[in-house]
């Protein structure tokens, strides 16, 4: 496993028999429940158990393609950074059967906390599903480590993702750059502020655009400008309250033939200059941590 290096850090549940049929419910997941005790002020605590994030890394249930990522996505800091404690409740936004952050979270908080997957919903598209099943595969697969995970649905604001007020963090990795180009990032907010509780913590990564052109200009290329991405949340009633720079690669300079997707681990272009990207590593990302108004 490879060290941790200290970086500068400022600071579905799908419903209904028809849907069960065709296997995109998981009849192993918990039922939603409001979480008990006032948790939000230990959320934004700077005391976070940063060994056991490590040892989770380590642990022989993780993938092997998920732990060569690793070295890219520092998950130990990048959890300690948001501030997540093993009596939390979080919630991940589309962590998909590959389940990178699922597979450190959902032990982590299994004993004390509260891990739920909001994964997609019956309106997304046959590859997406076929994902989510697999999703569910795993669960079922696996009660020893993800018995308690439960499952909601997410498609902007048109679900509940967690009862209102009950999550002290809501994560999301990767994914702005989507919900902006399709005209989904004022729904996914209000879903988001809405199953926070006061004070609650938004976690945000995701792929850093150019400050010199405009985040049109970059839509294409999966890139999204920090500053962009700023202001749209603190518009939906979040504030700003720490950067982090634990997941940026000055290697990456965002201007390649296939986007952010040039680089690992998609490698869009294949054998195409493969070694150059892959010496390059996964994109630059910003790391936001903002607090539910």
């Amino acid at each position: 496993m490879p060290s941790l290096v200290r970086r500068r850090t400022t600071q579905h549940l799908f419903t209904g028999s028809a849907l069960l049929a065709t296997g995109l419910i998981s009849t192993g997941c918990g039922a939603l429940r409001p979480a008990s005790g006032d948790s939000a002020s230990r959320a934004q605590g700077n005391e976070t158990d940063v060994a056991s994030f490590t040892r989770l890394l380590a642990a022989p249930h993780r993938s092997p393609g998920n732990v060569a990522r690793d070295r890219y996505r520092h998950p130990a800091e990048t959890l300690a950074f948001f501030g997540v404690r093993p009596d939390s409740t979080v919630v991940e936004i589309l962590p998909g059967s590959a389940g990178y952050y699922m597979e450190i979270l959902a032990p982590y908080l299994q004993a004390r906390g509260r891990y739920i997957a909001a994964n997609r919903d019956e309106a997304a598209p046959p590859n997406y599903l076929a994902d989510h099943r697999k999703l569910l595969e795993r669960l079922r697969a696996e009660p020893a480590l993800y018995g308690k995970v439960q499952v909601t649905r997410f498609n902007a604001d048109k679900h509940e993702i967690a009862p209102p007020g009950s999550a002290d963090f809501v994560l999301t990795f990767r994914n702005l750059h989507n919900w902006i180009d399709r005209n989904e990032i004022d729904g996914a907010l209000r879903a988001f502020h809405r199953a926070l509780k006061p004070g609650g913590v938004l976690g945000v990564v995701d792929h850093r655009g150019r400050n010199d052109l405009s985040q049109q200009a970059q839509m294409n290329s999966g890139y999204v400008r920090q500053d962009y991405a700023t202001a749209l949340i603190e518009k939906a009633g979040f504030r700003l309250v720490g950067s982090s720079e634990v997941n940026a690669n000055p290697l990456d300079t965002k201007d390649y033939p296939a986007g952010v997707w040039t680089l690992p681990p998609a490698f869009r272009l294949k054998d195409q200059d493969r070694a150059r990207y892959a010496a390059i590593g996964e994109s630059d990302r910003f790391t936001l941590k903002f607090i539910r108004s």
